[in-house]
């Protein structure tokens, strides 16, 4: 199977822009192919920027992808895993919240000691 295209910069933009009026509460839950666009094309970009192996990044149900460099998982549970919500995934993406504060808030559920991705986010076109 070929390697999947690079996300270009643009595109990421115009994904999480759509739901820009949601996450900052002045308009309601776009609708989920929207939305599911908008975090599959922000954790994939994410993957692109630290290509690896050795975390596993869970938005349910949109999306999980592996990054940061370091030891390959191939069986059962990682030993590194990151797992939020949509919301929670677009705002840190976006730089609308810290890592320290999804992680102190119980927000983000991250496990293993390469799950710490605050040196990743927010995601530089977003910001």
């Amino acid at each position: 199977m070929p390697a999947p295209q690079p996300i270009p910069a643009e595109e990421l933009r115009a994904a999480v822009d759509a739901v820009r009026p949601w996450l900052a509460g002045e308009a309601g839950q776009p609708p989920r192919s929207v939305l599911g666009a908008a975090v599959r094309t922000s954790a994939r970009w994410l993957a692109q920027q630290v290509p690896g192996r050795s975390v596993e990044l869970r938005v349910p149900p949109h999306v999980a992808v592996q990054l940061v460099p370091g030891p390959r998982h191939t069986r059962g549970t990682p030993p590194n895993v990151v797992e939020t919500d949509a919301a929670t995934w677009l705002r840190l993406a976006t730089g609308e919240l810290t890592w320290a504060d999804a992680v102190a808030g119980g927000a983000v559920s991250a496990s293993g000691n390469r799950a710490d991705l605050s040196g990743h986010l927010p995601l530089r076109p977003l910001r």
